[in-house]
């Protein structure tokens, strides 16, 4: 059935996985600041934003892969109709949370892209990862795709401006803007780098006896 000819109850039946898996995405999210938090002496997590991609978005995006835009080619060509999106504060944070993404038994890691190691052509930066995750329907189970986006608070603030700007304007922009934008991804990848090296030299000026007590009273020992 073509997602634009279905009724408002037939497209909240068909979103239904999605939305179950987002719930359980966030579940593990809570999981991960917990365990992170109990490592070390602050949260890594800023933020998370989950989302269901909208029926108009995923017609779009299927007649744009060459695909007639049904609920059956939805679900086996688009991989991002659920997508969680975790914000950290430092780099080094987004590989901590993938590892422990990793870890977790009833999640399926299906394709991983590293845009932080290569960055896309226009500056983008972000980790993704393409899981799949078991919802627990009335009659049955399936596995249900999710995608998982890691990135820090500028490399967010970038793309959200980038896509504003790129995206949002009925006209088309010059190559000119293209590599102020592009030069805008090097200095927030520049200031990444900067706030990593100025946190790990602070931790570093940290007694380890203060270290110590200091994780014990965020972990509620005192």
């Amino acid at each position: 059935m073509l997602i634009e000819t279905m009724s408002n109850h037939d497209l909240r039946l068909a979103m239904l996985p999605y939305a179950s898996a987002l719930k359980s995405i966030n579940m593990y999210a809570e999981t991960i600041m917990e365990e992170l938090f109990a490592h070390r002496r602050s949260n890594p997590v800023e933020h998370i934003k989950a989302r269901l991609k909208r029926p108009s978005s995923i017609a779009r995006k299927l007649e744009k892969k060459g695909y007639e835009p049904t609920v059956e080619n939805a679900v086996k060509y688009i991989d991002d109709i659920a997508g969680v999106r975790i914000v950290c504060l430092f780099p080094d944070d987004i590989y901590k949370i993938a590892g422990v993404i990793k870890n977790f038994n009833n999640l399926r890691i299906c394709r991983i892209k590293d845009y932080i190691a290569v960055p896309k052509h226009n500056g983008y930066r972000s980790y993704h990862m393409h899981v799949e995750i078991p919802i627990r329907l009335l009659d049955h189970e399936e596995w249900v795709k999710v995608e998982i986006q890691i990135r820090t608070v500028a490399m967010d603030s970038w793309a959200s401006m980038e896509h504003k700007i790129r995206y949002k304007k009925s006209v088309e922009i010059p190559d000119s803007i293209s590599c102020k934008l592009l030069d805008c991804a090097r200095l927030t990848s520049e200031l990444d780098k900067r706030m990593q090296a100025l946190n790990e030299e602070i931790e570093r000026l940290i007694p380890p006896k203060a270290a110590i007590e200091q994780l014990n009273v965020l972990n509620g020992y005192f």
